[in-house]
């Protein structure tokens, strides 16, 4: 649906009233906004459609609370990440992956992240995946949500500043911090000869 054509106030109007086909219209200009950001904080064992789901219903029960002091899709956005966050947070507690816990075919896959990986095998593009996945892990889900965006997703701070509402000040201290971590883990990774 295209945003120039779709009547936002209007839909949230008839919505709040009860109006299925204009709740239902939401969903569908929603969800492409919803459906990428679930899919770039997609936890471990999660199900896409189900964040998805349990996203829009969080977005109707608390459509009153919405002012219109921001872009819908922002507002919209903000729940998104947040519930996205949330899923991550309930995964954590399972333990921790530690860099001697990888197995050999992950070690050698670190080596199909770097550019010449273009032409890598399926396979070990799929293994250079779960890498990064366990990489990511070590970091809280803030800092892997960060990273994603601006290191995966090539977003710029001004826009993850949209996306989070986090200050583009705390943004830049927490990449910074996030990155560390990552280097040291990497380091420690390549110092053990798993490189």
């Amino acid at each position: 649906m295209d945003d120039s054509d779709f009547d936002v106030q209007g839909c949230l109007a008839r919505a709040k009233s009860g109006d299925e086909d204009a709740a239902r219209s939401l969903v569908e200009f929603l969800y492409p906004t919803v459906i990428r950001i679930v899919r770039r904080n997609l936890p471990r064992r999660g199900a896409e459609e189900e964040l998805a789901q349990d996203i829009f219903v969080k977005m109707f029960t608390r459509l009153e609370t919405y002012r219109g002091e921001v872009p819908l899709q922002h507002w919209v956005s903000r729940i998104a990440t947040n519930h996205c966050l949330n899923a991550i947070r309930a995964q954590r507690n399972r333990p921790e992956w530690r860099m001697g816990d990888l197995a050999e075919e992950h070690a050698v896959a670190l080596e199909a992240t770097t550019p010449d990986a273009t032409h890598a095998h399926p396979a070990e593009a799929l293994a250079a995946r779960e890498m990064v996945e366990r990489l990511l892990d070590c970091l809280n889900p803030k800092d892997r949500l960060l990273m994603r965006l601006l290191e995966m997703e090539g977003y710029t701070a001004e826009e993850v500043k949209a996306v989070t509402g986090w200050s583009l000040n705390a943004i830049r201290i927490r990449a910074f911090r996030a990155r560390g971590k990552l280097n040291r883990r990497y380091e420690a990774l390549k110092a053990q000869g798993k490189l």
